[in-house]
């Protein structure tokens, strides 16, 4: 019977069917992001009925184990294991959240520091079986430093602000087609504000080479440094992991600010599926 691993941000979620004993690793398949932040139980059945059966092929599921975004809370975690079970009948479903996901991902059974640079971020210290420490992640509004919501921002505060020279931000309007109005609406307005302004920092990624662009990624990673993995006491002894499209995209700015910081580097992944693979078949066996 095989298992199935669910990776989940705010905004997809990453999923993977692997056969115990065999060496593939399977086929990723990807839904809408699973965060009870955003969604409730009958959403998320929906979306599950919706988006991942009609990809899944015809085979046993034995077990789920599900690492989301917003888990972190015992009641959080409840509801989505009610709705694996109610959607995955029979199976045996383990959720935790996207941080522990992340760790055991990049570090499997190593001690490190695991850092999630995503849509949001957040940072731990992994013994090798359990997180010791954790920076929390307080949100968009408050945290998320290093973030693509946090660059997002400080893209938007740019532009509003008149401060891009007058290129790039003819840039910025040409590929968003916004004005302030707009983008105030978005984010005060709409729902899912965070991703919203986390898309704005693939314009950082599109344009590397100006000063600009190139002081925002600097300035809001080195805070993401700077606020949390240099307050770790084992970050000089242990290697400093990196999960995310942020983290990724960015990965030269990442390994500069480990140099600064006198950083062990470790892996720098977009996601942390082919680890937790690893991590599980072992488990599995």
């Amino acid at each position: 019977m095989a298992f199935m691993i669910a990776d989940s941000g705010s905004t997809k979620c990453e999923w993977r069917v692997v056969e115990p004993g065999k060496k593939a690793r399977g086929r990723s398949l990807f839904t809408q992001g699973m965060s009870p932040y955003f969604l409730n139980a009958a959403e998320m059945e929906t979306l599950l009925r919706n988006e991942l059966l009609p990809q899944l092929k015809k085979q046993g599921i034995q077990s789920v184990f599900f690492y989301g975004t917003g888990c972190k809370s015992a009641e959080n975690a409840k509801m989505v294991k009610r709705v694996l079970k109610k959607v995955f009948t029979g199976a045996r479903v383990e959720v935790s959240h996207d941080l522990m996901g992340a760790a055991r991902g990049v570090c499997l059974d190593q001690q490190g520091i695991a850092c999630i640079l995503g849509t949001g971020s957040n940072s731990c210290y992994y013994d090798g079986r359990r997180i010791v420490r954790n920076r929390p992640g307080l949100g968009y509004v408050l945290g998320d430093e290093g973030s693509g919501a946090y660059l997002g921002i400080r893209v938007a505060q740019h532009f509003l602000y008149g401060i891009f020279e007058k290129e790039i931000s003819a840039r910025f309007q040409e590929k968003y087609k916004v004005d302030a109005a707009g983008i105030l609406e978005n984010v005060y307005k709409k729902p899912l504000p965070n991703r919203y302004l986390a898309a704005f920092s693939r314009f950082l990624s599109e344009n590397r080479g100006h000063y600009m662009i190139e002081n925002i990624i600097e300035d809001g990673l080195n805070d993401f440094f700077f606020m949390h993995v240099a307050r770790y006491p084992e970050s000089d002894k242990y290697p400093v992991h990196f999960v995310g499209g942020v983290a990724y995209h960015f990965r030269d700015v990442v390994e500069r600010l480990c140099g600064e910081y006198g950083l062990q580097k470790g892996s720098v992944v977009q996601h942390p599926m082919d680890g937790l693979v690893r991590y599980h078949q072992v488990t599995e066996e």
